[in-house]
């Protein structure tokens, strides 16, 4: 079981509980990233590492999927750029404009049963 996730100093690091044959594999793209270190503890857990290439971080969100065998264990993502900012932008534009939907058709219910 993945117990702790971070990203420090352009690492992934992470706590595995769980055997130390365990097949984990960190993917973006669905593609398998390679230089995963496994660290024991000394209590049974490990410690990963995973260095992240730069050439995968871009404007945008990127997403890593931890999986060991075929299940999928945690994700993470790295959201970086000016781009983001645009996105977020229009995304609560969005919810506003929604927003504003459900308050005139809740007031249009309001008036049609009589309720104040």
């Amino acid at each position: 079981m993945l117990e702790m996730s971070r990203v420090r100093g352009g690492r992934w690091e992470a706590i595995w509980d769980g055997a130390n044959d365990a097949r984990i594999a960190v993917l973006h793209q669905g593609e398998e990233l390679t230089g995963l270190s496994f660290e024991a503890t000394g209590d049974g857990k490990w410690r990963l590492s995973l260095p992240l290439p730069p050439e995968l971080l871009s404007d945008g969100v990127q997403t890593f999927v931890i999986r060991e065998g075929s299940e999928t264990v945690g994700s993470f993502a790295i959201v970086t750029g000016a781009p983001l900012e645009d996105d977020l932008r229009a995304e609560l534009d969005l919810l506003r404009a929604e927003l504003d939907l459900l308050k005139k058709a809740f007031r249009r219910h309001c008036v049609e049963t009589g309720a104040a």
